[in-house]
């Protein structure tokens, strides 16, 4: 591992600027849904059932507007959705706090439908800025800056709720989330290269079956396998500590653990070479499946977590790799959104199950549980992605082929062409 390739991708116009900002952006995006539980079952005094079904409405609604603001972006640019989901999360956040909870959990459904892209937009745009050959470390960065932001996010919510109650917190956040909009709007990074709109003005768009094939949803079931995992290990570090009266400690614990995928993610992006999300995630579950065999002692609980936590950022880093080289630009913005429904539906599936064995027959079981999961549904995948077709060409990858490429050849818009980068990321 070096430093260079980390140094390569910082000195790109734009690209650092991006970066921050999206790390700014997505602090108060992550905040979100622990200060709805809190406002809820603590200050509503409604109980966390009820907290819960207004979280789901808002999953539910982002699960559902993710890929259709991304399809948005494609067709009609940035700024148009920016100005929407921002004026959205401004005027929801303003009053959510004075609702009463029927009106709040339909509010917060249609914010989800409605939330800022800041995710997706961030992936779609490094895409755009960052040659093919460095987006590996791009995404890296972009992964471990997300971590950053899952760290600060919920930790604020919990303290702005607990000291200076939920009214002026939810007005923060929208403050916030405002903020983040109008950078994004004033920054209007590119969602396509010049070669990228070159290529599509020659060949025209290409067609959605040519790209959302079972392939792709096989490598979406994949990205929903690496939440599942995580979200469940999540959950059973926390019930395991506490059964063991170690509550004080969880707080750690989940930093250090998070620390774990940080360097993690840093030592895979700076790697000569990647390597393919099915086996990157495979490898997490199954390092997750014993962790509960040392769960007595929270230090040696947190050691254990170590191998998969390693592997966290560059799993999910990977998976992104691979839809941006094998998804045309003209599409990435919704393949960036399918993807991340695909995390939000890791998450809320593994929450009820990992819950129930939990329950059950214990938190240690918990984590056996996950890492077999996750490894069950990327070996159901892998033989989806393994009948794929060849990458469709991408100009960022490949010099245009003059007579192929040419708008009055027959197979123009739906061309293949072999994958010009190494095999493992794009795998």
């Amino acid at each position: 591992m070096a430093l260079d390739p980390y140094r390569r991708l910082l000195r790109i116009p734009g690209v650092p600027t991006l970066l921050v900002v999206g790390l700014l952006a997505r602090v108060p995006a992550t905040a979100t849904g622990m200060a709805l539980t809190l406002h809820v079952a603590e200050v509503l005094q409604l109980g966390y059932a009820k907290a819960g079904l207004v979280t789901m409405a808002s999953t539910i609604g982002m699960a559902v507007g993710s890929p259709l603001s991304g399809r948005l972006v494609d067709r009609h640019g940035l700024r148009p959705v920016l100005a929407v989901t921002t004026a959205a999360q401004a005027a929801f956040w303003s009053c959510a706090w004075a609702l009463p909870f029927p009106a709040l959990a339909a509010a917060a459904a249609l914010a989800g439908l409605l939330a800022l892209p800041v995710f997706s937009v961030t992936r779609q745009c490094l895409a755009a800025m960052v040659p093919a050959p460095q987006r590996r470390t791009g995404f890296t960065i972009d992964s471990m800056l997300v971590e950053l932001s899952y760290m600060t996010g919920p930790a604020l919510a919990v303290a702005g709720l607990t000291t200076l109650g939920s009214t002026v917190t939810m007005t923060v956040i929208g403050a916030g989330m405002t903020v983040a909009g109008l950078g994004l709007l004033a920054l209007n990074p590119p969602t396509r290269s010049a070669a990228e709109k070159e290529h599509e003005a020659r060949v025209g768009r290409v067609a959605r079956r040519e790209w959302l094939t079972p392939a792709f949803g096989g490598l979406m079931a994949t990205v929903a396998a690496a939440t599942f995992v995580l979200t469940a290990t999540e959950l059973s570090l926390v019930a395991t500590m506490t059964d063991a009266g170690d509550t004080t400690w969880v707080g750690l614990a989940v930093g250090i653990w998070c620390v774990y995928s940080l360097v993690g993610g840093f030592v895979y992006g700076g790697l000569s070479r990647g390597f393919s999300p099915f086996a990157l995630i495979a490898g997490m579950g199954l390092l997750t499946v014993p962790v509960g065999l040392v769960a007595g002692d929270w230090r040696l609980l947190v050691l254990a977590l170590l191998p998969a936590g390693l592997l966290c950022a560059p799993a999910l880093s990977s998976t992104v790799d691979v839809v941006s080289g094998r998804v045309p630009a003209a599409a990435r913005g919704e393949a960036m959104g399918l993807h991340g429904t695909a995390l939000l539906i890791g998450g809320a599936a593994s929450a009820p199950i990992a819950g129930a064995v939990i329950d059950g027959v214990g938190p240690s079981w918990a984590f056996a549980v996950a890492g077999l999961t996750g490894v069950a549904i990327v070996l159901t995948a892998l033989p989806l992605w393994r009948r794929r077709r060849p990458a469709l060409l991408d100009p960022a990858l490949a010099p245009l082929n003059p007579v192929r490429d040419a708008p009055s050849a027959p197979d123009a818009p739906g061309a293949p062409t072999p994958p010009a980068t190494p095999a493992a990321p794009g795998s």
